[in-house]
């Protein structure tokens, strides 16, 4: 069949048409141009390029199909860590929320902490101002006492010194004197 096909195409060639020159000269350009295009085709033939260029495209398919298959390996890869890196993200970002919500939860128990010890100190002040008041409450009555004994002696020896006389007074010093002595002995 390639055979036949080869035929015709020589066949239906300008030069089988051309007049008056046979197709087998060469004479005939058309002839000379099958031949070298025929003898090219032989030498490479010969030389074995259509196998060296069967290699280098397999060579080169081959090349293709391993870069494709690296292409999807790394694409499988930075999938992967794309998916590593969100799961990452949503973690991290789960931490953050759950120290947001310790940190609130301990600022709260600071603020309740914090309330209590200045009730605490509020209680401590009012119990030593408490203390203070009262202190002074007996040392202004102590104060009150000592002065109305100052008093009521100044007045005491007031009365006495008016109405007593002098030898009044001595026979009172002496029987003073007598009590010390004998509750001294």
């Amino acid at each position: 069949m390639k055979k036949l096909s080869l035929l015709a195409t020589v066949l239906a060639t300008p030069a089988v048409a051309a007049e008056g020159i046979p197709f087998f000269s060469l004479y005939n350009t058309d002839f000379v141009v099958v031949l070298s295009f025929l003898l090219f085709i032989g030498v490479l033939v010969y030389y074995k390029v259509p196998r060296k260029l069967a290699g280098l495209l397999d060579d080169r398919a081959a090349g293709i199909q391993s870069d494709l298959s690296e292409a999807k390996a790394l694409r499988e890869e930075a999938q992967t860590v794309l998916a590593s890196y969100e799961r990452k993200q949503k973690e991290v970002k789960d931490q953050a929320e759950r120290i947001i919500e310790h940190a609130k939860s301990e600022a709260a128990m600071a603020a309740e902490q914090a309330k209590a010890d200045l009730k605490e100190s509020i209680k401590r002040r009012l119990a030593a101002a408490e203390d203070q008041i009262a202190s002074a409450r007996s040392a202004a009555i102590k104060d009150v006492r000592d002065r109305a004994v100052q008093i009521a002696v100044a007045a005491a020896g007031d009365v006495i010194a008016s109405k007593m006389t002098a030898a009044e007074g001595n026979a009172l010093v002496e029987d003073a004197i007598g009590t010390v002595s004998e509750k001294l002995h």
